[in-house]
């Protein structure tokens, strides 16, 4: 695709390894400035040596105040401004029935999921989203549309990511795009638990017959921030290797 983001600069928050690091590095090599940003700062800074070209990042967590202001400051200072951010942040810390769940951990993941990507939103459009004519994709999954048994909370949170992908493009049109991805099972580290020692079951389900690698995310992404999405906004594209065809047993 060639040069398609020369100019361009883009966010990319939990992009240290997996979907948001696929996403960055397609970025990069379209001519992107991209600033990524991760909890750990030792595996941030490996990320952003192999990305090469114009690439920075800024470590903390995506629901700390302080965190925002200092990747804004940063984007601010070294790229002037903000044409994308790409939403990938997401936390599942437990595993179970939601009758289980405690207030806390529902909390938190609200929290980072949906608040937190919300906030990035806001400081986003502070940074000059709408006067550049921007994006957003946030990266939802396919939990936020079906049920989702032993990560409900996850789910239900993904769901309210993709209501608040549709009603912060009504608000921010014509200015800004806004559009989510849902991916199914890909293989990240923050998946592992779904597959590890069952791949192959797993993926005899999906009629594609394989799960998901975090490139198969990241070219849907890129085209949504890309210009060839120009007409596109409020939607969700699925990203599961065909489950979606296949009627539960």
């Amino acid at each position: 695709m060639g040069r398609r983001f020369e100019g361009k600069t883009a966010l990319v928050t939990g992009a240290s390894r997996g979907i948001g690091l696929a996403v960055a590095r397609q970025l990069v090599d379209g001519g992107a400035r991209v600033l990524i940003t991760a909890r750990g700062e030792d595996k941030l800074q490996d990320a952003v040596r192999t990305l090469g070209g114009e690439a920075l990042g800024v470590a903390g967590k995506a629901d700390n105040p302080d965190h925002r202001a200092r990747v804004f400051e940063v984007i601010s200072a070294e790229f002037g401004g903000l044409d994308f951010l790409v939403n990938n942040v997401g936390i599942n810390p437990v595993y179970g029935p939601m009758m289980d769940l405690d207030d806390g951990a529902a909390r938190k993941i609200l929290d980072v999921n949906v608040v937190g990507a919300l906030k990035m939103a806001q400081d986003a459009v502070s940074a000059g989203l709408r006067t550049r004519k921007g994006a957003i994709v946030n990266i939802a999954s396919i939990a936020g549309v079906t049920s989702s048994p032993g990560i409900g909370m996850y789910g239900v949170s993904k769901a309210a990511v993709l209501g608040l992908t549709r009603q912060l493009a009504a608000e921010l049109a014509p200015d800004v795009r806004v559009n989510a991805v849902a991916p199914a099972a890909v293989k990240t580290n923050f998946a592992r638990a779904l597959y590890e020692g069952r791949e192959a079951e797993l993926a005899a389900k999906y009629p594609l017959n394989r799960l998901g690698e975090p490139e198969d995310i990241a070219g849907p992404v890129t085209f949504l921030l890309s210009d060839d999405a120009a007409w596109v906004t409020g939607q969700t594209i699925v990203i599961d290797g065909g489950a979606t065809l296949v009627t539960a047993e």
